[in-house]
């Protein structure tokens, strides 16, 4: 930035700005390592977690559309094998987190823990977690099935078939008493003691204030957002949720931030309220961006500042029923330069070996290689998911020419 911030920002100079702080103008690598991992996981701050899996988990996209293609075992190196760089909580929502912030965490821990019959009810008593911690101790790293005591399972959860044994160990790893080990091959948690998990150094680091806590939250979802609102500082780690951690003490932290010049008040075109721009924000003459955007990636999950700043309008239609579905079920953003110019529905279907693009659309405006470029990228995919075949089926207005491009061999 210049020595002098600017005090108002055009809405493609935020567009520029945020997709600099998330990685989109960083250096790709022929085989990215684990230093270009980490050096995305510093972008992003976070990597939110989701059990869908029909084109590939939520956790593992973000690095894609930053690095390219990668080996997905850099994130199971980076959670679950020494020195673990990273851990999963509740930071977004279920999500990775950089592993220093366990000793941040703490007061959401002890906030969850004061409302434990708000949110656990009164099946999961003191015996039960004693008892399953016995357990873990005894036998080491272990999965709710595992442990289940075969108690009757409930499907009023949206039927996740959650057992008390669940629900408990939800608990005790919510107010941190368990850590989460891993995953296995069916995406179970593994979870264990937190000293088997976390790196000593953070396990015994003393624990900050909340102020300083708040402070930390919202300096990283700064960095990571480049410019911002309060609302989406707050949201990025999900401070809002937090019954005594919401906006009012993400705008105090957002004051001594400003007060600090960690932050400098700015005016950005398209957005309706005050927003602050990070004093190491880079504010680029261009991004050469090309990627496909998990729904659940922080360039768009805030739906109301992706509509503002690149004038998309965006929601996840996974639970939507069929018949109400407007562009599909797992609809990817196609981030061309800096604007999202298209969307189009994916499915895997490895069975096959093909990648499928169910339905494919163009944004008002996209420009005329948008097309081609999503072929490129659709072949790239390809290859990164193991599939050997592009197949474009006949919905939405882009489909045609994307599906004469992919039979011509584009990508």
């Amino acid at each position: 930035m210049p020595a002098t911030p600017p005090a108002s920002l055009s809405k493609a100079q935020a567009r520029r700005i945020a997709l600099a702080a998330q990685g989109f103008l960083d250096p790709s690598h022929a085989r990215p390592t684990m230093r270009t991992f980490m050096r995305t996981l510093e972008r992003t701050g976070v990597l939110q977690v989701d059990s869908v899996n029909v084109l590939q988990r939520a956790h593992y996209m973000p690095l894609y559309s930053r690095m390219g293609p990668y080996d997905v075992d850099l994130v199971r190196r980076a959670s679950e094998t020494r020195p673990r760089r990273m851990v999963e909580y509740w930071a977004h929502v279920q999500a990775f987190m950089p592993v220093e912030l366990w000793p941040v965490m703490r007061h959401r821990m002890a906030r969850y823990r004061d409302g434990k019959h708000k949110w656990w009810g009164s099946v999961v008593t003191d015996e039960l977690t004693d008892n399953l911690l016995a357990e873990i101790t005894d036998r080491g790293a272990a999965t709710a099935r595992d442990l289940d005591d075969g108690l009757p399972r409930s499907k009023d959860h949206w039927g996740w078939n959650w057992s008390t044994t669940r629900r408990a160990l939800d608990y005790m790893f919510m107010v941190g008493d368990v850590a989460i080990a891993g995953r296995n091959s069916q995406f179970e948690i593994r979870y264990d003691l937190p000293e088997r998990v976390i790196p000593r150094e953070y396990l015994e680091a003393p624990t900050p204030t909340e102020a300083e806590a708040h402070r930390e939250l919202v300096l990283r979802a700064a960095r990571s957002h480049g410019v911002a609102t309060a609302r989406d500082l707050a949201d990025y780690y999900r401070m809002r949720l937090q019954p005594k951690a919401g906006l009012h003490a993400a705008q105090d932290a957002i004051d001594v931030l400003v007060d600090e010049g960690e932050l400098v008040p700015v005016r950005v075109e398209g957005l309706k309220r005050q927003a602050y721009l990070h004093r190491d924000a880079r504010l680029p003459r261009r991004v050469a961006a090309r990627s496909l955007l998990s729904p659940f990636d922080p360039v768009v999950w805030e739906r109301e500042r992706t509509e503002a700043l690149f004038d998309f309008f965006y929601r996840i239609e996974i639970y939507t029923p069929v018949e109400k579905r407007i562009h599909g079920y797992y609809v990817l953003p196609f981030l061309l330069g800096d604007r999202i110019v298209a969307r189009v529905d994916l499915k895997a279907d490895r069975r096959t070996g093909l990648l499928l693009a169910k339905a494919a659309y163009a944004e008002p405006g996209a420009p005329d290689d948008t097309a081609p470029e999503l072929a490129e990228e659709l072949a790239r995919l390809a290859g990164w998911l193991g599939l050997h075949t592009v197949v474009v089926e006949p919905r939405g207005d882009l489909a045609p020419a994307l599906s004469a491009l992919v039979h011509a061999g584009v990508g």
